[in-house]
């Protein structure tokens, strides 16, 4: 046995979650029925990743702020530039596709009993109530941004304690760090489940009908990882961003796909990040913030749907008001998280932009919600992914300017 699990352990991460999904890919096409069991693996994998990643952002930032010396510099300001650039390039793309490949949608209800918010002061006013959540119930809601504030709060005031404290601090955040670790040796399983559920629960056929729409979204994430995305990184690291980039779509991107969930990645991000040799300094502050305020995905989802809706109702739209939309779905998709549905029910807020009603811009997110086992994946894919990218890009411009050799090391 010990044999078997030594020679598994060779196998690289991304071989055995490939494995993994094509395992589940043919028990679902098969025998659906007598391999029902086989989805409890993936509700395990993501519950588990979910369970540890709140604990694990709480003790990694407190500890990598508490034992920050006074000089010692950070690449935080760079890294949420390019968090911002990257959300609002990502709109602009959108707004630029949603033009050229027009999509009109058949509306039908179906959205009904969700409240969507009213307006940008609104989605800003919940992040803030987010920030001054209580610590128990921040962590109990996995509500990031609420953790940060309090990991960045109790780091400060413990910058002057006493190192044994410190000491204890570390040692919690590489024990948690560790279980990290634990959890995801589990993710060809967790995958294999969770492909399984998807394509038994929801199938393809549902989606056939939305074929152009999902065309314009996916093609918009694509462009936005492969291009974009590249021409940022080149800017900062001066060489091929490819390996680098493909890394974190392959390492990152596949388990995001499937998990649909940035905060269920951030230990998987980190532990890219610590493959890569990053400052611990700064990814365990970058990555968590990432997964709450780095949402180019969204911003992409917000753009395309209302312009659907525009395209469909036959408004005409004037450039400086299609720019404001860039700006308003980066802004808004900034604050997705603290919003009950994510990206979705952001867009009748970028639709009041036009004057299109509510009860139409709720038949919007509808659709969303029908699309959504494609839409989602793909948009939880690009966003968690960037939050590697651009934290090693970053780092990596700094390695540049020291004389050091920049290596993507391989998945292990």
């Amino acid at each position: 046995m010990k044999d078997l699990l030594k020679k598994l352990n060779q196998v690289s991460l991304v071989k055995q979650i490939i494995v993994g999904m094509l395992i589940g890919i043919i028990l679902a096409l098969t025998i659906p029925e007598v391999a029902k069991p086989v989805a409890i693996l993936g509700s395990l994998f993501v519950s588990a990743l979910k369970a540890v990643a709140p604990v694990l952002v709480l003790f990694l930032v407190m500890s990598a702020i508490a034992q920050h010396k006074r000089g010692q510099k950070t690449n935080m300001k760079t890294i949420i530039s390019l968090y911002l650039i990257g959300t609002f390039a990502a709109g602009l793309i959108a707004v630029i596709a949603s033009f050229m490949f027009p999509v009109s949608l058949k509306l039908t209800a179906g959205a009904e009993g969700l409240t969507p918010p009213g307006s940008v002061v609104e989605v800003l006013k919940t992040v803030l109530l987010n920030i001054v959540d209580n610590p128990v119930n921040a962590i109990m809601n996995a509500n990031y941004i609420g953790i940060l504030a309090w990991a960045v709060l109790v780091g400060l005031a413990l910058k002057n304690a006493a190192d044994s404290t410190k000491t204890v601090i570390g040692n919690l955040s590489d024990a948690m760090s560790k279980i990290v670790t634990w959890v995801i040796k589990f993710a060809p399983l967790g995958i294999m489940g969770l492909v399984f559920e998807s394509i038994t629960t929801n199938g393809l056929s549902s989606l056939l009908g939305y074929g152009k729409l999902l065309a314009v979204l996916i093609g918009c994430m694509l462009v936005v990882a492969l291009v974009v995305n590249p021409l940022i990184v080149f800017t900062m690291i001066r060489q091929n961003p490819y390996p680098l980039v493909f890394k974190c779509l392959k390492e990152s991107g596949i388990t995001a796909f499937f998990t649909r969930s940035s905060a269920s990645n951030i230990p998987v991000n980190i532990k890219i990040c610590e493959d890569l040799g990053l400052d611990k300094d700064s990814y365990s502050v970058s990555i968590p913030l990432g997964a709450t305020i780095n949402m180019a995905g969204a911003a992409v989802t917000i753009s395309v749907m209302t312009l659907a809706a525009v395209h469909t109702l036959g408004i005409q739209v004037d450039i400086p008001t299609a720019i404001l939309l860039s700006v308003m779905a980066a802004i808004s998709a900034a604050g997705a998280s603290g919003v009950a549905g994510g990206s979705l029910l952001l867009i009748p807020l970028a639709s009041s932009l036009f004057g299109i009603p509510n009860d139409v811009a709720m038949q919007v997110v509808a659709v969303g919600f029908i699309i959504g086992v494609l839409q989602d994946s793909f948009e939880t894919a690009l966003n968690s992914s960037t939050d590697v990218l651009f934290t090693a890009a970053v780092e990596f411009k700094k390695w540049r300017h020291e004389g050091k050799v920049i290596e993507i090391k391989k998945a292990s």
